[in-house]
């Protein structure tokens, strides 16, 4: 139990998360009986768009607050969001090297509608997993915890309000010649420019010591 890692469910989660993932040999965790809190990537991704930083955020029907427990908030269609989460994918990454080889798999998750946002994240991470081909199990916690050490707990530092938990080498992006490399952005985005290599990548992150 002591050799634990409590990851929060993201939607298209940074980098940060992947490296926290792979660089730990014991349980992983995912949690699912928090609070919802808001402005985290639980519901909300960062990508490289041709204007730089582009925060991809998913709505959630109205009560899905501060006390709705993550496993039982729903997604909101009201607003087409997952045709402009497409659009923005295909803006910021047509051009990569790899998107093309990707969007068969993914395209479907914007296309389908999932009603509670913790089934959304997963099934992207599971299009994720197998993208990346990581061979990494985890499990999803059964209540809500408060964690001491020596158990790793990131649901609050791997956040988009903090600085990246890992950092990785200046990898090639699409606009990065013209705006510059940009740090910790969703996998997606080392994914699509970088294919099998994302994990290479991955691997070789460094914890920031934050």
């Amino acid at each position: 139990m002591q050799n634990e890692l409590i990851l929060p469910s993201c939607y298209l989660p940074p980098i940060s998360w992947f490296s926290a993932l792979v660089q730990h040999t014991g349980t992983v965790k995912i949690e699912k009986f928090e609070h919802f809190p808001k402005q985290t990537y639980r519901n909300r991704a960062h990508i490289y768009s041709p204007n730089g930083l582009l925060s991809m955020s998913i709505p959630v029907i109205k009560g899905s607050k501060n006390h709705t427990k993550l496993k039982d908030v729903k997604i909101s269609y009201d607003a087409n969001w997952q045709k402009i989460h497409w659009k923005s994918l295909e803006s910021g990454y047509r051009s990569s090297s790899f998107f093309e080889y990707y969007e068969d798999d993914i395209r479907p998750f914007y296309e389908k509608k999932t009603e509670f946002l913790l089934d959304y994240n997963e099934g992207l991470l599971n299009f994720l997993f197998k993208s990346l081909k990581l061979d990494k199990n985890y499990e999803f916690t059964s209540s809500y915890e408060l964690y001491d050490e020596p158990i790793k707990d990131y649901r609050e530092v791997i956040s988009p309000k903090k600085l990246p938990l890992y950092s990785t080498e200046a990898y090639y992006q699409v606009f990065s010649t013209a705006n510059g490399f940009i740090a910790d952005l969703s996998i997606v985005d080392v994914l699509f420019n970088h294919g099998n290599r994302a994990m290479d990548i991955i691997r070789k992150s460094q914890l920031t010591g934050q």
